[in-house]
């Protein structure tokens, strides 16, 4: 027979040689660097001009970013900081290269669905590293514990108090002293101040705002990171929700974004778990925009049906069941999102069945399904296998046709996205005056 020793062993065992296997199966530095990118990428994906135009604008102002010439000087590379140098001082025809950005707080999305392997993380990914490559200064959010996106933007070794699990011990802290604070008489309150709360909740809890951001291999993308250790952050909430009735833990994420200068992000993602839990409900409650990745196979389509019923029916019972709580610490029920999304992932063009999913989809879901889906090729598949988004592997490595063709598919997808985002930025501007 064998009990909980026996798991904890085996953890144990794979922790010796963690470093070891990561070294052999995944980056030999353990540590990830951007590449750089093409004169070709760059006027044809990102600027839009072509690359003759970029070429004799470079010639003509020797103290632009000059990029690194190939031995053979047939073609230019530039690092990420050196394009959005471009960006800042290049115009064509009186364009700017910079990207729209509406006054006020960054946009939110969550990149959410409780079944797993419909590319959530894959999703949250690319869509992050497309609009750092459009400009956009990003910070993505991992809550989920299988941390496949935090180790996809180069980091490895998280601490759990680094965690989302950080942030909501630091919200627990916060909120209890503030409701203390809120009685005339601070012992007629019925719940624990700080003071009071277990010792590991006061030391993470003491953590400055800015703490649990973190860099990322990409200079315009920040990242607050997860680990396998914060698995236990389901039950930890549990537990601090059982110490503390008044705390609104659904809240936590979205409060402590709110303490971030308006203007240090444009756009910020989050990865959520394959499930309905504590952090996909901060997830949600923070999101303006709710992005549902979905296959195109029936049992995705059941269970995204399933995800949508399951968090409509959880956010329904927090509006009811929490509405004095959350009215007390400032927050608004029902929960409204500006928009939500249903992104068809794996899609094969040629496949009768897949395009049969997503006319059900379509037919189902209307305008909310977006337009163009995510298709599976090559490329697509060496991005999980080797934790690479498009953007970041060298079209050198496969033949350009198959890189291209998964680029201008994530490319599609993300201008939707960007339509999406800009166009909640613009209705919370039209609240603003109003």
């Amino acid at each position: 027979m064998r009990d909980h020793s026996d798991l904890q062993s085996m953890n144990e065992r794979s922790l010796a040689q963690q470093a070891a296997v990561r070294k052999a199966t995944f980056s030999p530095s353990e540590r990830k660097t951007l590449r750089p990118f093409s004169i070709w990428e760059i006027s044809q994906f990102m600027f839009q001009v072509p690359a003759d135009t970029l070429r004799k604008k470079l010639v003509d102002d020797p103290s632009l970013p000059q990029g690194a010439v190939e031995e053979d000087g047939r073609q230019r590379w530039f690092s990420l900081a050196e394009i959005n140098e471009l960006r800042r001082r290049l115009r064509f025809r009186g364009r700017s290269l910079l990207p729209k950005r509406p006054s006020g707080r960054a946009v939110r999305v969550a990149v959410s669905n409780f079944k797993g392997g419909v590319g959530k993380t894959v999703v949250a990914h690319h869509l992050a590293n497309a609009a750092a490559l459009d400009g956009y200064r990003v910070l993505v959010v991992d809550f989920d514990p299988q941390a496949t996106l935090t180790h996809s933007m180069g980091l490895i070794e998280v601490k759990e108090w680094n965690t989302v699990w950080g942030i909501m011990c630091r919200d627990l802290c916060r909120e209890a002293d503030r409701i203390v604070a809120s009685y005339d008489d601070p012992s007629d309150c019925p719940y624990p101040s700080s003071d009071e709360l277990p010792d590991d909740v006061q030391s993470i809890g003491a953590q400055r705002v800015q703490d649990f951001i973190q860099k990322t291999a990409w200079a315009t993308i920040d990242i607050i990171p997860s680990c396998a250790n914060a698995a236990f952050v389901e039950f930890a909430s549990a537990q601090y929700r059982a110490l503390h009735k008044a705390w609104s833990f659904f809240g936590c994420m979205s409060r402590y974004l709110d303490e971030l200068p308006d203007d240090q992000y444009d756009i910020i993602i989050f990865d959520c778990p394959p499930a309905i839990g504590y952090q996909s409900l901060n997830a949600a409650f923070a999101a303006d925009i709710l992005y549902v990745p979905s296959g195109p196979g029936y049992w995705e389509y059941d269970s995204t049906t399933s995800y949508l019923g399951q968090l409509g029916d959880a956010l329904d019972d927090i509006s009811t069941g929490f509405s004095s709580i959350a009215e007390d610490a400032g927050i608004h029920l029902p929960k409204q999102f500006d928009d939500i999304r249903l992104l068809m992932t794996r899609f094969e063009a040629s496949n009768p069945l897949h395009i049969a999913m997503l006319d059900a989809f379509q037919n189902v879901f209307g305008s909310d399904v977006c337009k163009n889906a995510i298709e599976m090729t090559r490329a697509v598949e060496q991005s999980g296998r080797f934790q690479q988004s498009v953007y970041e592997q060298d079209y050198r490595q496969m033949t350009r046709e198959t890189w291209k063709r998964a680029r201008q598919s994530f490319d599609a997808a993300y201008g939707e996205f960007k339509e999406t985002v800009l166009r909640a930025w613009e209705q919370r501007e039209v609240k603003h005056v109003g």
